[in-house]
């Protein structure tokens, strides 16, 4: 099976199933889950969140429980701007500075609150967390199909924010693990140049160390991108290479 008929069956079959939760239809989407808080909560469990004081995290739904939970922690937390579509690139969530922690990080919310920074302001981050519609034992991901996950984290390798021992985590119902015991893919998932693997998976039920072999990208595939994609994202843009 190829990505997009992978990402079709999982999201026919948490939507099938009674699974997805708002924001519907779970497709086209990274899709939230039933469980997605008891997800959080087991991932603020593991030694990789006890050791990071700044957070990463994708903007999505199924993931506003692990970005609350960084904030009650003390954890600085760094949301893209969607389709990263200004130079200031990021939103920097101080839990320090925030009045509602419970509000701010939510995508509809975290602009009234956040301060937008572009990405040599963010320092160094040490854990990212992933959203994903599908994702591999093995650490292989599959993101809803636009890239910008991927990219988001080029830009912070290619600045050293991260580098190859940064962990990479993701929060998925059971369901989205293709080829594991519950899931609803029996298969492999094809893997890109420029995908991240993750090194952690955890659903409401278990935390899996991938001990991923994907190759993690160590920066901007430039070749990857077209002149187009390039000039409609001023971060990639405003470094481009001659």
């Amino acid at each position: 099976m190829d990505k997009q008929a992978i990402r079709e069956t999982v999201w026919d079959a948490l939507e099938d199933r009674g699974i997805a939760r708002f924001p519907f239809p779970p497709h086209d989407r990274i899709p939230n889950f039933a469980g997605a808080s008891e997800a959080a909560q087991r991932l603020t469990e593991t030694a990789v969140w006890d050791a990071a004081e700044t957070v990463k995290a994708n903007p999505d739904s199924p993931q506003l429980p692990v970005r609350r939970a960084a904030l009650r922690a003390g954890k600085t937390v760094y949301m893209a701007v969607p389709r990263l579509r200004d130079e200031r690139c990021f939103y920097e969530l101080d839990p320090d500075d925030l009045d509602d922690i419970e509000a701010a990080p939510a995508i509809s919310n975290v602009a009234d609150h956040a301060r937008q920074v572009g990405p040599e302001a963010v320092g160094s981050v040490d854990l990212v967390v992933s959203g994903s519609v599908a994702v591999t034992e093995d650490g292989a991901r599959i993101g809803k199909g636009e890239g910008y996950s991927d990219l988001e984290y080029a830009v912070l390798r290619e600045l050293g924010l991260v580098d190859g021992t940064t962990p990479v985590v993701t929060t998925v119902h059971e369901l989205q693990i293709v080829g594991g015991p519950a899931g609803v893919v029996d298969t492999t998932a094809p893997v890109d140049d420029h995908d991240v693997p993750m090194d952690w998976i955890v659903t409401p039920d278990r935390t899996v160390e991938t001990a991923t072999t994907h190759t993690t990208p160590t920066g901007i595939d430039w070749d990857a991108l077209s002149a187009d994609r390039i000039d409609e994202i001023p971060v990639l843009s405003s470094r481009r290479p001659d």
